[in-house]
């Protein structure tokens, strides 16, 4: 719980895969309803149709792309919190091998 307050746990990429998940849903949803729409219009239907297509097929790629870029930010803050503390203790290490070795501690 202290990292959440501290905002060292983030709940971003949760969100973010939940609007994904969503956004999936409704891709398809409406690229189906499209090209129904497109068989059953008097005029444009095959403008529709493709359209419907290319939402079918395209949205989920388009919207998976800017979900992930969304992702890597907190991947590379993620990271970073791994190299900050394995520097920490690397730093701390060697002090504390020395003092112990001089009878210091």
């Amino acid at each position: 719980m202290g990292g959440f307050l501290k905002f060292e746990k983030m709940i971003t990429p949760l969100l973010i895969q939940l609007i994904f998940w969503i956004g999936f849903t409704l891709s398809i949803v409406f690229g189906l309803f499209m090209i129904g729409y497109g068989f059953i219009a008097d005029a444009g239907g095959l403008a529709q149709i493709g359209s419907g297509l290319l939402l079918l097929f395209l949205g989920p790629i388009i919207l998976r792309v800017y979900c992930e870029m969304l992702i890597v930010v907190f991947k590379m803050q993620g990271a970073l919190i791994s190299i900050r503390d394995i520097l920490y203790s690397q730093q701390n290490e060697p002090y504390q091998a020395n003092e112990e070795r001089d009878g210091i501690a």
